[in-house]
C-alpha cells in the first residue's frame, strides 16, 4: 500500500435478519423494532416445528397482512412490531404477511391471543395515525401442533402461508408418482377381477354380511376417507377390544416389547375374525378392494398406513407427520421390511424416512420387495 495513504476499511458484514427495515424506504432504522427476513424466519419457524412436536409444547403464529400501501403499510408495521411482546419473534412471510411467533401457546387459548394482540395493534396504530384514517390489518392465527378435536376453532386451523403443504409445491416426481398409480391400479384391477370374484364368494358363503367392508380412515392433510376392505370379520363385530389394543401399542413405544420379544401391531387371537378372514389377513388379499381407493386418488400405491381416526386421537406430535406429509398406501417401506412385527414409534419413523425420500424409483423398489413380503408372510396375523 502506498505510504500516506488511509486503508481502506471492509464495510461491517450486515447480520442477516436481525435488522430493522424501513419498510417505506428500504434503509436500516436503528430505532425500530427487529422483524426477521423470510429466509431467517422460516428456518426459525422449522426448529420450533421439530422442538414442539419432541417435547409435547405448542407455539402459536399470528399471520398479519398489512393493509395499504407506502406509509400506511409502514405505519402497521412499526405499530405490529411495537405491540408484540419481549418473548415474541417477528418476521416475513411471502406476500408482504408478517409473522408474529407466540411460544408455549395451548390451542385452547390461541382465539384469547388473537383478540389481545389485535386489541394492542389498534391502540399502537391509534398512537401512529395522526389523524389519518388507520386500516386495521387482517389477523389470522396458527397454532402447531394442529388441534386434534372435530369441532376445533376455524381460526386455529393450518395456514398454506406458515408451513406450505406439498399440494402447493407439486413436482413432476408427484404427477408420475400419480400416473403410475393410476395405471398399474386399473390394470390390476382388470387382471385380477376373477380373484375378485373368487374372494367374493368365499367371503359370502362362509359367514352372513357385506363382502365389502368399508371404514372411515385418515389421509393426508388429516382428510377422512371411505377405505374399501373385504370384510375379515362377523357381522357386528366389537371394535372395543381393538381400540383399547392400540392406544396402548401406540402409548407404550418401545417399551411395548420385553427384551427379545418381537411385538405387533396387529391384534393376535381376535375372535372376531372369520375363518377365511385369517386367510385372507395373512396373506394380504384382504387389501386388495384398496386399488379402488387409489385409482380414485384417496391413496397411493406406495405410502404410509392409513390411520384409524381413534388412532388418530393417540398420536404424539411428531407422529402426526405421517399423515400429513405423504398420501396413505397400499404398501410401504415398513410392510416390507417389518410389516405387523415392529414397534409403533418404529413405523412412525419408517413412514417419515419414506416421506423425505419419496421418489419414483423408491416406489418401484417397494413395490417389486412387497410380493415376497406377502408370500413369506413375515410379520403378517
Amino acid at each position: 500500500m502506498p505510504a500516506g495513504r488511509p486503508a481502506r476499511r471492509s464495510p461491517r458484514p450486515r447480520s442477516r435478519g436481525a435488522l430493522s427495515l424501513d419498510s417505506t424506504r428500504g434503509r436500516f432504522d436503528p430505532a425500530r423494532p427487529r422483524v426477521l427476513d423470510e429466509t431467517v424466519f422460516r428456518d426459525l419457524l422449522c426448529r420450533e416445528q421439530k422442538r414442539a412436536d419432541r417435547s409435547d409444547r405448542s407455539f402459536a403464529v399470528l399471520i398479519v397482512e398489512p393493509q395499504g400501501t407506502g406509509g400506511m403499510a409502514g405505519m402497521a408495521i412499526d405499530a405490529l412490531a411495537a405491540a408484540s411482546r419481549k418473548t415474541d419473534i417477528v418476521g416475513q412471510l411471502a406476500g408482504g404477511i408478517i409473522g408474529v411467533l407466540v411460544p408455549d401457546v395451548r390451542a385452547s387459548e390461541a382465539p384469547r391471543i388473537r383478540e389481545r394482540f389485535a386489541a394492542r395493534l389498534r391502540e399502537e396504530l391509534g398512537r401512529r395515525s395522526n389523524g389519518e384514517t388507520a386500516v386495521g390489518p387482517s389477523i389470522r392465527v396458527h397454532v402447531h401442533p394442529q388441534p386434534t378435536e372435530a369441532q376445533r376453532d376455524q381460526s386455529c386451523r393450518a395456514d398454506p402461508a406458515v408451513f406450505p403443504t406439498r399440494d402447493s409445491w407439486r413436482t413432476i416426481a408427484d404427477a408420475s408418482k400419480r400416473w403410475l398409480d393410476i395405471a398399474l391400479s386399473a390394470a390390476l384391477l382388470i387382471l385380477l377381477s376373477p380373484l375378485f370374484l373368487v374372494i367374493a364368494a368365499l367371503v359370502k358363503l362362509r359367514s352372513r354380511g357385506p363382502v365389502i367392508y368399508a371404514q372411515t380412515r385418515i389421509g393426508q392433510n388429516l382428510k377422512p376417507f371411505t377405505m374399501l376392505k373385504f370384510r375379515t370379520m362377523y357381522l357386528d363385530a366389537d371394535h372395543a377390544r381393538h381400540r383399547e389394543f392400540v392406544s396402548a401399542f401406540i402409548n407404550a413405544g418401545r417399551q411395548a416389547c420385553e427384551p427379545g420379544a418381537i411385538p405387533f401391531f396387529k391384534l393376535t387371537g381376535d375372535p372376531r375374525i372369520t375363518a377365511i378372514g385369517h386367510v385372507l389377513r395373512r396373506t394380504s388379499l384382504d387389501e386388495l378392494p384398496q386399488l379402488w381407493n387409489v385409482l380414485r386418488g384417496d391413496m397411493s400405491l406406495v405410502g404410509p398406513r392409513p390411520a384409524l381416526p381413534y388412532e388418530l386421537e393417540q398420536y404424539k406430535p411428531w407422529h402426526r407427520r405421517r399423515v400429513l406429509d405423504a398420501k396413505p398406501g397400499l404398501t410401504g417401506l415398513w410392510q416390507v421390511t417389518g410389516r405387523s412385527r415392529t414397534t409403533f414409534d418404529e413405523m412412525v419413523r419408517l413412514d417419515l424416512q419414506y416421506a423425505q425420500r419419496c421418489s419414483l424409483w423408491t416406489d418401484i423398489k417397494i413395490l417389486l420387495a412387497t410380493p415376497a413380503a406377502v408370500i413369506s408372510g413375515r410379520g403378517a396375523c
